[in-house]
């Protein structure tokens, strides 16, 4: 484990504990078997954020308190153990990965030239789903990996991409900012900001004769039977805005499932029903959470956005326009027609602009995550602050 702070024994004494499931020091122990992690913390140790090089950089889970605390991301322990790799997509779970879209339509990486874009077709590239990550630097405070990648599209050209990924634990003091107030008494947090920069390593431009691809961010959560994930928009005209949401992925969100009031989408993330949704960049304003008042957990997510630029379509269609897509997607995961099911999870996640970018040009994308636990009297302010909304108003949305 590359863990740099201040107080190695306590770090080591702690890791000899025994942690019951669901705690950070059990999911630190039990990646820990598994890769040398990185640990970004805090300097009380509250805070603490399990970055993970052999999983492609991704932040597998975080918490507020400590070793003994909750952990706050989903840990796929089923796939962990079966020892299988996955032809399709190795679900390991984490609350925070890097991917890059499109994953369907003309210029998806996910299904090789002239294939029928259904799931038998469909394959991760590998640099994202099972190959290790180079560390350029690690302390207890922020990490950099880097990837070099060469993906095929749908189009046929192979683009050379280097991508470049930071991960930084974020102090009270940019709480605060963040928040315009200081953390409310009775609520604890973890959050951290993450720069993800991909770079044109062709020495041709990425045109849509191309094709090219987006950064594409994921956060995947635990859910619970009240857990809701709140998305503000921007209200207005659907001709000039668009439609509020795109609800079709996977057939339409039964209306007991997704709400829509005073300019917040509500949708409900159980963890018993496949839906997602997709939000373009006009409507969206950067800001998406999920509340779930079993564990008292209050995630919140702000992300880059940009409603002037143009984003890419991700569906499994390549008859859809390439250049017509979403900027932020929620998801309910639930049992396939088989009855199987990946998790249960629900997932946040945000796109970057398309990368059309001249040789050795680079495009960024920051998404940061936002954890607050503690009393709901403590947790609505913030709630308010960043979504709009209060945790009643949430908690009540479907009743």
């Amino acid at each position: 484990m590359l863990s740099c702070t201040s107080n190695s024994k306590k770090t080591e004494n702690s890791m000899n504990n025994h942690f019951e499931k669901g705690t950070f020091g059990y999911d630190l122990n039990y990646l820990s078997e598994k890769d040398s992690l990185i640990v970004l913390k805090s300097a009380d140790e509250r805070a603490q954020v399990i970055v993970s090089p052999a999983y492609q950089a991704k932040v597998f889970t975080s918490t507020t308190g400590g070793a003994e605390g909750k952990s706050l991301g989903f840990v796929n322990y089923k796939v962990f153990d079966s020892g299988v790799v996955d032809e399709h997509m190795n679900g390991y779970g984490g609350e925070n990965r890097f991917w890059l879209g499109p994953e369907g339509g003309q210029y998806s990486i996910y299904f090789q030239p002239d294939a029928e874009q259904v799931y038998d077709n469909w394959h991760t590239p590998p640099a994202i789903d099972t190959e290790a990550w180079k560390v350029q630097s690690a302390s207890d405070q922020e990490a950099v990996l880097t990837k070099k990648m060469e993906l095929k599209n749908y189009k046929g050209s192979t683009l050379k991409i280097s991508v470049e990924r930071k991960i930084a634990l974020l102090q009270a003091a940019d709480l605060s900012r963040t928040l315009g107030m200081t953390l409310p008494d009775g609520a604890a947090a973890v959050a951290y900001a993450t720069d993800n920069k991909i770079t044109n390593g062709n020495d041709f431009e990425w045109t849509p004769e191309t094709g090219t691809v987006c950064i594409w961010m994921l956060d995947m959560f635990n859910p619970s039977d009240s857990a809701v994930t709140v998305v503000p928009y921007n209200e207005g005209n659907d001709k000039e805005l668009g439609a509020v949401a795109t609800t079709d992925y996977f057939g339409e969100i039964p209306s007991d499932r997704i709400r829509y009031e005073n300019g917040t989408l509500y949708l409900k993330t159980d963890g018993k029903y496949r839906s997602k949704l997709g939000m373009n960049a006009k409507r969206t304003k950067a800001v998406a959470g999920n509340y779930d008042p079993i564990s008292r957990r209050l995630t919140v997510i702000t992300f880059d956005a940009d409603p002037e630029s143009t984003y890419l379509n991700q569906e499994w269609n390549p008859a859809k326009d390439p250049l017509k897509g979403d900027a932020l997607n929620a998801y309910n995961d639930g049992p396939l027609d088989d009855g199987s099911i990946m998790g249960p999870f629900l997932e946040l996640e945000s796109c970057s602009p398309v990368a059309f970018l001249k040789s050795g040009e680079s495009l960024s994308h920051t998404h940061h995550v936002y954890h607050f636990t503690g009393d709901e009297a403590a947790l609505s302010p913030i709630c308010e602050k960043l979504l709009g909304v209060s945790l009643k108003q949430v908690k009540t949305i479907f009743k």
